[in-house]
């Protein structure tokens, strides 16, 4: 299972009857799910069950829902009222009309009010069946290429995440293989130290300096801050794997990176691991904002 980006777009669009349709919808990273709808006027009973099944589809998001109706341009009905036609020559025929008018002309009388009617399509939107089983339909589809859309983003969005994740195994070995956390170099370090400290003549207790300075090389050590960036580095590996709705474990993950980093700067006793401690929260703060777009 791949994991799926908080990004998406869908359309559907369509023609039923008089009625031209179209479903579009929208989603961006949001800390939990929320769906917003904007339908006409009579269609909201519509829209609500788009978004019910739409947050039945998702798991995290803010999406926004919209439908736009449209009347195409059909022809209206046009009938020819019999009744009103055949009373009206009855009425006609009856005349005693002077020589010098005509005769009534078939297109004379059809111009008589109520004699022709044209139907216009009077269905509300609403009321429309075949439109609402169409609608139905769409939003099913609709859905379906939101969550294709979506996983087409996550796939693009995983491998920039497991390249920031080698970036941090990297430096996490350099830290590790740094000639400054070397016994020997640390020993000369300090000795160095307690050698300017001491100088001629100071009272100070050696063996006491000593023990200090043992401490505080101790206190140093970043050992157990580069194990947990590999465990790290292992469990965030295993949910880009597993795929799915990770991204509030993977946010998590990338706190814990963040903490460490910090440690290990602060911890830093040599100008080239506090380098790549400051490498490593800028990295980190990369992939923690990639994160934010994961489901």
């Amino acid at each position: 299972m791949s994991i799926a980006s908080m990004t998406g777009f869908a359309r559907e669009a369509g023609v039923t009857g008089s009625s031209q349709w179209a479903w579009e919808i929208k989603t961006v990273n949001g800390r939990g799910l929320e769906v917003r709808v904007k339908t006409p006027i009579g269609m909201d009973a519509v829209g609500e069950d788009a978004r019910g099944s739409i947050l039945k589809a998702l798991t995290r998001g803010q999406g926004q829902l919209n439908l736009s109706l449209a009347k195409t341009t059909t022809a209206p009905k046009v009938r020819v009222n019999g009744e009103v036609l055949k009373s009206l020559l009855a009425a006609v025929a009856e005349l005693e009309l002077p020589a010098t008018v005509q005769p009534a002309s078939l297109d004379g009388l059809l111009n008589v009010r109520g004699v022709v009617e044209i139907e216009e399509e009077g269905t509300q939107p609403g009321q429309d069946e075949a439109l609402l089983a169409d609608l139905k339909a769409a939003v099913l589809r609709l859905i379906e290429s939101l969550k294709a859309s979506r996983l087409t983003e996550g796939r693009a969005l995983k491998a920039v995440l497991e390249q920031h994740l080698e970036t941090i195994a990297r430096l996490t070995d350099e830290a590790d293989a740094a000639p400054a956390r070397q016994s020997e170099a640390i020993r000369t370090r300090l000795a160095a130290q307690i050698e300017q400290i001491m100088g001629a003549g100071s009272t100070l207790d050696r063996d006491r300096l000593h023990q200090e300075a043992v401490l505080i090389a101790a206190r140093a050590d970043i050992r157990e801050e580069l194990d947990r960036l590999r465990a790290h580095i292992d469990t965030a590996r295993g949910l880009l794997t597993e795929g799915g709705a990770v991204g509030r474990r993977l946010d998590f993950l990338a706190q814990e990176f963040g903490r460490e980093a910090n440690t290990l700067c602060a911890k830093a006793n040599d100008v080239s691991i506090s380098r790549i401690g400051l490498e490593l929260k800028a990295v980190i703060e990369q992939f923690r904002e990639q994160v934010q777009n994961v489901e």
